[in-house]
Formats: structure tokens, sequence, C-alpha cells
């Protein structure tokens, strides 16, 4: 019995030991396979190095300027102190920088971005990436992209042909009716276009923003960047200006309560001093001593609103950079891909498993349909 339990122990790591050998004589055996195979994958990952078009990646990195500034100071315990708030009159930056790759999803924004004018390599003057993504005269024919299209892409051609009869059945008068500002399928096609290679990342640990976009031609790639930066320039200073138009008219409210109140006790007391000129009991100087108090606390209120009026109006009218440039975007001179060598390596490598999986696993499918058919028998 014991003799038994040991053979078992030493035989069975045996038969689940992989046979080298065996595996090597059967990639021997079908070498040839194998090498055809191989050499396949790499004809066609050769093929598609040599016609996949290069392109060129542009980026820029931006310093957002952060920072809150109160107007307020420390007259916000005073005006509590009278009754007023001051609330948080803030001139600084409110918008986080990480909200800002969400300004690219602004339906303005994007309309900007794909009308604005661009150099392309085959166009004489600028034009609107808009007009060059769909008119037809300036799509130029690449065989990879044609494959591509209508292979796995087919299902989005339907698609497409599809929307742009629903485009051209549309009634005009229901859409000089329309109220809400929105994108058009065309529309909505280009922007994705543009938006499959157009990056804006926050690095928060660094605090600083990078902006990159990829295309085949690199004067297009460097002038879209150019020109989304821009515009994010200009989406939040128009934003962080329509805080300060905000913190100005909050200002001017607080000035009229602060004026309204400090003009009520300026009556109230010269009301009283006219009243008490001759009396000079106990009660009625402490009565004066207190409203002559309020009264100096309600200046001092009213004084440094009035100053800080004055401020809210310089900071509407002063220009607030808002992003700092320190990388610029500049035509690439080199391109970001494709690795054709990469791509080659890794075609051939594909087509070599490919051939190695086939090797061990048709004879598993010659011996099951075998099976099947006796069986049927």
């Amino acid at each position: 019995m014991e003799e038994r339990d040991k053979n078992i122990i030493t035989n069975n790591p045996a038969e689940n030991e992989i046979d080298l050998i065996e595996i090597a004589t059967k990639l021997w055996a079908k070498r040839r396979f194998v090498i055809k195979t191989t050499l396949i994958f790499m004809a066609i990952g050769l093929f598609i190095a040599i016609f996949t078009p290069n392109e060129y990646t542009v980026s820029t990195t931006m310093i957002p300027q952060t920072g809150d500034k109160r107007v307020g100071g420390s007259l916000s315990g005073l005006a509590a102190m009278a009754g007023i708030n001051l609330g948080s009159m803030s001139s600084g930056e409110v918008l986080s920088p990480s909200v800002y790759p969400k300004i690219l999803n602004n339906v303005n924004f994007q309309k900007e971005l794909i009308y604005s004018k661009y150099s392309f390599e085959k166009v004489k003057e600028p034009i609107s990436y808009y007009e060059y993504a769909t008119n037809k005269k300036y799509s130029s024919f690449n065989l990879i992209d044609v494959i591509k299209k209508y292979t796995i892409g087919l299902p989005g051609v339907i698609i497409e042909a599809f929307n742009d009869q629903q485009i051209e059945s549309i009634d005009t008068s229901s859409i000089k009716t329309k109220t809400l500002e929105g994108l058009t399928p065309k529309e909505s096609r280009v922007i994705k276009r543009v938006y499959n290679k157009l990056y804006l990342n926050y690095n928060s640990k660094d605090g600083y923003l990078s902006l990159s976009f990829t295309s085949k031609e690199p004067e297009f790639s460097a002038e879209l960047v150019i020109e989304a930066q821009k515009l994010l320039q200009r989406y939040i200073t128009k934003f962080k200006i329509e805080k300060v138009r905000s913190n100005l008219e909050f200002v001017e409210k607080s000035f009229d309560e602060a004026k309204l109140n400090f003009d009520n006790k300026q009556a109230e007391l010269a009301k009283f001093r006219d009243s008490n000129k001759g009396l000079s009991s106990a009660i009625a100087k402490t009565q004066e001593e207190k409203l002559t108090s309020e009264y100096n606390l309600l200046l001092g209120i009213y004084t440094e609103i009035a100053k800080q009026k004055e401020q809210a109006k310089i900071a509407v009218t002063e220009t607030i950079p808002v992003l700092t440039i320190i990388q610029p975007a500049s035509v690439p001179s080199e391109k970001s891909s494709p690795n054709r060598l990469m791509m080659l390596l890794i075609y051939s490598f594909i087509g070599f498993c490919m051939s190695v999986f086939w090797v061990f696993v048709s004879p598993l499918l010659i011996n099951l349909n075998h099976i099947l058919k006796s069986r049927k028998v």
C-alpha cells in the first residue's frame, strides 16, 4: 500500500510537467506554417505602417492664477456689529481650476472652436474647421481610412447616412422658432472628431493645466491649440468679470444701506442735540454719548464701504490675466506617431502567436469533429 502511494506521489508530477521536447517537435514540424503566417502578418503590419499618415501633437502648459482677496477685510466684523452683512465680497478666483476642463463642453465654446479659421496644407486661404471637415472637396483619399470605414466603421457610416437624411427632411420653420441653442448633428460629428484628439488636463499636485491636440497637419494642430487656449482664457475671464460685476452690485447695495443708516443716525443725533441744548442731566449726556458712538461707528462703516465701492469699480475695468502660459504652443518639427517599427513588431508578434496557437488547437478541433461525427453515425 505504501509503495503504491509512493508511486502515485512520484508519478503525478511527471504527468503534469509540460513536455518541452514535444512542443518543440510540433512547432518544428509546422515551422513552414508558422513562418508563413508570421510573414503574412508582418506584411500587413508593414502595409499599415507605410500608409498610416504621420500625426503631430502640439501642447501648451498654463498656470491658473488662484487666490482669494476679500474686499471687506477687517470691515466685516465692524459691519456685523452694526447689523450689516458684507458677506464674502471676493474679487479673487472663485472658479476652481479643476472645473476648467468642463468649459470645453460649453456649446458656444465648441462652436467658436470649429468655426474659427485655420491653415491647412491643401487650402490656399484659412477656412473654418467645420467647412474643411464637411466639404468633400477638401477630403483626401486614404486607403487605411477607407478600409477602417467600411469594415469596423460600417455601422457608423449607416447611422451617419440616416442622420443626414433626417437633417434634409427637417422643416426650416421649426429651426427659426427654436429658442434653445444647440449643435446640429453635423456639428456634433465635427466636434467629436476634434475632441477625440483634444485634451485638457489639470495637474492638481503641481497646479498647472496642459492643453494638447493631435492631427495630421502640424500647423493646424498648433493653431487649434492656440485658439482653444485663447477661448479658454476669454471664457474664464468673462466668468471672473461677471463675478466682479456682481460684487460691485453687492457693494453698491451695501453702500446705499450704510449711507441710509448713517444719514438717519446723523439726523437723530442732530435732533437730539437741538432739543437738549440747555439740559445737563446725566441721562441726557449718556444718551448723547450713545448716539455719538453709534454715529461714529456708522460713519466708519460708511467711509470704508465708500472706499470698497471705488475699488470694486476699478476691479471691473481692470484686465484680469487668468492663465499664465509657461510653455507656448509651437509648430512641431517631428511627428508624434505612428511608431512604424513598433507597429511592424506588434503585427509580427501577433502573427507568430496566432500561428503557434493554431498549431496546438487545430488537432483538438479535428479530434472533436471526428468524435461528433462518430456519435452521429
